[in-house]
């Protein structure tokens, strides 16, 4: 698969889930004005990943969040079991830490696996962490700060988020071509 490829399939989920389903009420916002940076990885080891990791990481903080707020740092081959990716986030995590960006930047993840501790595999909550590829999401705090001051009940939006994916379903989940 092509980076473009990768790049169309990344923006359709964006698109069509993320953002049509109001997964992410703040992404509508940095996503129609150019701020979310897209970069496919083509790493063929985990430490590679995490040099990529590590370059982003000094790029996004020193770039005005005007240009760039945020960066999903997309991987379509490394990570096909999820549970090695899992393991990778706390890995990655670390590199936060190394940095010392706990509290600048936040590591959200994404897989087409992706699964909750505690739930079924099937379980339709989720799909709100499930994309077509691997991906680290490397947000600023404090846009994330910032966007959760003026969302109303910020706090439930994974309920919301439930609620959504258990009305869409399955079905209407596939029908979205994802």
């Amino acid at each position: 698969m092509t980076d473009d490829e990768v790049l169309i399939q990344t923006r359709y989920w964006l698109e069509k889930a993320v953002i049509g389903l109001n997964l992410c009420p703040f992404a509508k916002a940095v996503y129609v004005k150019n701020q979310v940076r897209l970069v496919v990885s083509q790493a063929r080891h985990a430490d590679d990943l995490l040099e990529e990791l590590d370059r982003e990481l000094v790029l996004l903080v020193a770039t005005p969040a005007e240009q760039i707020d945020t960066t999903l740092l997309i991987h379509p081959t490394l990570f096909d079991d999820f549970l090695d990716f899992n393991d990778f986030i706390e890995v990655a995590e670390g590199v936060l830490d190394e940095h010392g960006l706990e509290g600048v930047i936040q590591l959200a993840s994404f897989h087409p696996q992706f699964q909750f501790d505690g739930a079924e595999p099937d379980d339709i909550g989720n799909y709100s962490n499930r994309a077509p590829f691997a991906m680290l999401h490397l947000l600023r705090e404090e846009s994330v700060e910032r966007a959760v001051a003026i969302f109303p009940e910020a706090e439930t939006i994974f309920e919301k988020n439930v609620e959504t994916l258990q009305k869409l379903g399955h079905e209407g989940w596939k029908a979205l071509g994802l």
